[in-house]
């Protein structure tokens, strides 16, 4: 393996947790998440050359955030298969299936634009003028995106420490 390609592998060794669970709570399905997250590994390792030396998680992030968005603007059609994929064993805490079924269906309730602005800045805690600029929008419109989103969320009884802050990532 070069250099370039071992530095690569620490970086989606590095990024893989984070990213595959950003995606997540932006698409709401797992299977999706990490469909999309290994998107965003391949296209930044097309231009590894070019982002290695610059900030390769925010242009993993951005990748990641575009291809789901496209995603949206034209739908992907699914097809059944033939057998069920194996199933990982359930070691998830209680505490921590109970928080994350919350996020879930306290995200899944928001606009899909809500979810994006919602994670970009808060999950990732981008400032409101890099969540523009990565959702191509003004920052007037992620400060009212982001205010009503939030006040959604706040109607919803449950973990608060789940969505913003908690380790639920």
């Amino acid at each position: 393996m070069a250099r370039s390609d071992d530095e690569f592998v620490e970086f989606v060794q590095a990024a893989s947790s984070r990213l595959t669970h950003a995606a997540y709570l932006i698409t709401g399905d797992r299977h999706q998440a990490e469909d999309a997250a290994q998107t965003a590994f391949a296209r930044t390792y097309a231009a590894w050359g070019r982002v290695r030396r610059k900030d390769a998680y925010a242009y993993a992030r951005t990748v990641l955030v575009n291809h789901i968005i496209d995603g949206w603007r034209r739908p992907l059609k699914e097809y059944a298969a033939e057998e069920v994929p194996e199933r990982p064993g359930a070691q998830d805490v209680a505490q921590t299936v109970t928080q994350r079924a919350w996020l879930t269906a306290a995200l899944a309730r928001l606009t899909a634009r809500e979810r994006a602005v919602v994670v970009l800045r808060h999950f990732f805690d981008l400032s409101e003028a890099d969540v523009a600029s990565e959702l191509g929008v003004s920052v007037g419109t992620v400060k009212s995106t982001n205010s009503r989103a939030l006040a959604k969320l706040r109607v919803d009884e449950g973990p608060e420490d789940a969505l913003i802050g908690g380790n639920g990532r």
